[in-house]
């Protein structure tokens, strides 16, 4: 990606992850870039390239975030990847409330899968569950939707997401 490409494509990023699809106005967008929207059709074309751009863009840094995820050994490890990666969750957030479009939804998909192959390991660790239930990965995806169904700008911070990791492991607790 060109470096003119990528600040559009950062705060284009940022203004979905907070308004979802919804927040990619083109007027919008070019205002904060500080160019026109001339510009942005040059180098996009259109809202649909732009959006699609967008989804690759969120797979890579989901890379990133799972290879951290990967790292963790304790529950600190995990809050601190997912407060550094706020904008990344609340874009994955925006994919799953609009998953009625194919592309979101396939990206979402994705994404999910990656971060449960990620974080099954530590999940059990934290959840003191044993390895290799057929029960545990049905749990993390519910725990993962149930995560995002909750989760807002204000709320990706530490001392929410230790309340957050702590009722949800009274919960497991309870079903294991």
């Amino acid at each position: 990606m060109k470096e003119i490409e990528k600040i559009w494509i950062e705060i284009g990023y940022k203004a979905f992850a907070m308004d979802g699809p919804n927040g990619i106005k083109i007027e919008r967008i070019s205002k904060e870039v500080g160019k026109n929207k001339s510009s942005f059709y040059h180098l996009f074309a259109d809202l649909e390239i732009f959006t699609s751009q967008l989804l690759s863009y969120h797979i890579e840094q989901s890379k990133i975030v799972t290879g951290k995820e990967a790292k963790c050994t304790g529950l600190d490890d995990l809050i601190e990847v997912l407060v550094e990666h706020k904008i990344d969750l609340l874009f994955n957030r925006q994919l799953r409330i609009n998953r009625e479009n194919s592309e979101f939804k396939n990206c979402f998909q994705t994404v999910n899968e990656m971060t449960i192959s990620a974080i099954i390991p530590l999940w059990n660790k934290l959840l003191s569950i044993e390895e290799n239930l057929p029960l545990n990965e049905l749990v993390l995806k519910i725990s993962l939707e149930n995560f995002f169904l909750q989760i807002t700008d204000e709320t990706i911070n530490k001392e929410w997401l230790q309340e957050y990791f702590k009722g949800l492991k009274n919960l497991v607790s309870k079903v294991y």
